[in-house]
């Protein structure tokens, strides 16, 4: 999978939630104007990429994500770790805590059992 722009991202965001679609029904979930012509012209180069399917139902096409949300959540929070931490996670974890204003208790509890479950995991 190649990198994916905010724009791509948007896109395969509101299929994710919603399935297959046609571009109209995208364009209106969109959080920007986006011409009918320039949205077409995205999913087309998104089908040639995979990340997107395409089929025809009657006269219209319907558009749905091939790329698995995780997968592209895998890739991109590699990358930000790559750029940010030299490729480390937990140094990634940090600097997005560190960058927060402020933490709940019950945020600082979510993160020690996700913290716990992987260590959990690792160990069994």
């Amino acid at each position: 999978m190649a990198s994916l722009d905010p724009n791509e991202l948007e896109i395969l965001q509101v299929l994710w939630e919603h399935g297959a679609m046609k571009p109209a029904e995208i364009q209106a979930r969109l959080s920007r104007p986006v011409k009918n012509s320039a949205l077409r012209w995205q999913l087309g180069l998104m089908v040639e990429s995979k990340q997107l399917a395409r089929r025809k139902v009657g006269k219209a096409f319907y558009y749905e994500a091939r790329v698995p949300r995780l997968s592209a959540f895998q890739k991109l929070t590699r990358r930000l770790a790559e750029i940010f931490t030299g490729g480390s996670a937990a140094a990634l974890i940090g600097q997005l805590i560190e960058s927060q204003e402020d933490l709940s208790e019950e945020d600082v509890r979510a993160l020690r059992r996700i913290a716990a479950r992987k260590v959990n995991n690792k160990n069994a």
